[in-house]
């Protein structure tokens, strides 16, 4: 029978957690240059930046949203479903709103110059926008409807199902079989809402990155999960590195080899295909190496994740304040990339350490705990 996993802090997750969104950070520093759609756009775009950063995005926020779960049953163990609305309201809504409020405005403003003749008038036209706070917004919500099961996974009526999950998981590959639903809901709900939005609404986003906040339930619900991620982190892989093969072989293969024997239709869902093989088999492969390498206590790792998520916050919005000035220069992508890398992160660090770290109200607003007295 499964057990719950021991009650203790886990290092690798909460390094993860920061890995992750310096990940975050990093892929929205490249944003104004892949050419792709962003707020600030430079004039010039790098295709070898967009190859690599397509690979990225495949697994940064499903890990998020991944550990995120896992962090969610751990957080309702210990409260009632009272208290965690209370909590997650404080954690997730409170930022949220505030980060609506006052962050964002000024990536909108930055956004449409040629709109806005005064940064007052986004208010006047309450012209407010989620931005990357979208990922909260998500959250929020998926933790309030986690709720009927999360008591479903505590109670004695889902010894079946873990006993079933468990039974699976023995196999070698039985971690691995839990990509077949996540390709199946992924192609069908992409025939219904296809588009890239990460709006609640859109049913293709909500339920892929859901898939995976409901798999850290179940990995935090189970030790021998977290067991077999550890055990077979070389089989998993393996099975990764044939996935990154498959994925880029697929992404660079000229479509018109394949246009005259599959459709639009079947070439949009093999891909889709492939990138749920690809996020899949390498966050099961990070999950059991993180267990080795990272599972360690640290002074830099206890201030690096109370800092995290007002650098989560706050990184978007100075990116593109910082970045808005910097593509106006005649420079070449590279430079340009590392200069508003070292603008905007020391800028971050700073507003967190003299604003937000020292006092209480801004603490609560970025989400962050009271300071101890």
């Amino acid at each position: 029978m499964i057990v719950l996993l021991e009650k203790k802090r886990r290092y690798d997750l909460d390094w993860l957690r920061v890995i992750t969104i310096i990940a975050v950070y990093l892929h929205h520093v490249g944003m104004p240059f892949n050419g792709d759609h962003f707020h600030i756009m430079n004039a010039q775009s790098s295709k070898i930046l967009d190859d690599v950063m397509v690979f990225f995005e495949q697994f940064r926020l499903p890990l998020l949203f991944l550990i995120s779960g896992t962090g969610t049953m751990y957080a309702f163990s210990k409260r009632t479903w009272f208290q965690f609305v209370k909590e997650r309201s404080r954690r997730l809504l409170i930022p949220l709103c505030f980060g609506i409020i006052f962050i964002v405005p000024p990536q909108t403003f930055f956004e449409h110059t040629d709109k806005y003749s005064s940064y007052l008038d986004i208010y006047k036209n309450a012209a407010f926008e989620v931005n990357h706070l979208w990922f909260i917004e998500n959250l929020f919500i998926m933790s309030l409807f986690s709720i009927p099961i999360i008591l479903f996974l505590k109670s004695m009526k889902s010894v079946r199902l873990k006993n079933t999950i468990e039974s699976i998981s023995n196999k070698k590959y039985g971690v691995l079989l839990g990509l077949i639903p996540l390709g199946i809901i992924t192609i069908l709900l992409k025939k219904i809402d296809p588009s890239d939005s990460k709006d609640i609404t859109n049913l293709s986003s909500t339920f892929y990155y859901g898939y995976f906040f409901i798999a850290g339930m179940l990995f935090a619900s189970s030790k021998h999960l977290w067991n077999h991620l550890k055990f077979h982190r070389k089989f998993n892989f393996r099975c990764c590195s044939i996935s990154v093969m498959l994925f880029y072989g697929y992404y660079f293969i000229p479509n018109n080899l394949i246009a005259p024997y599959f459709s639009i239709d079947v070439r949009w869902s093999i891909w889709y295909a492939v990138c749920a093989l690809v996020s899949w088999t390498l966050i099961t492969s990070i999950l059991g190496y993180a267990q080795i390498w990272l599972n360690k206590e640290s002074l830099i790792l206890r201030r690096a994740n109370e800092a995290i998520y007002p650098f989560y916050i706050l990184h978007q919005t100075i990116i593109v304040v910082f970045g808005y000035y910097i593509i106006q220069y005649n420079w070449n992508i590279g430079s340009k990339i590392i200069l508003l890398i070292f603008t905007s992160f020391p800028i971050i660090i700073l507003v967190y350490r003299y604003l937000i770290y020292p006092y209480n109200i801004p603490r609560i607003l970025f989400g962050m705990k009271k300071k101890e007295v």
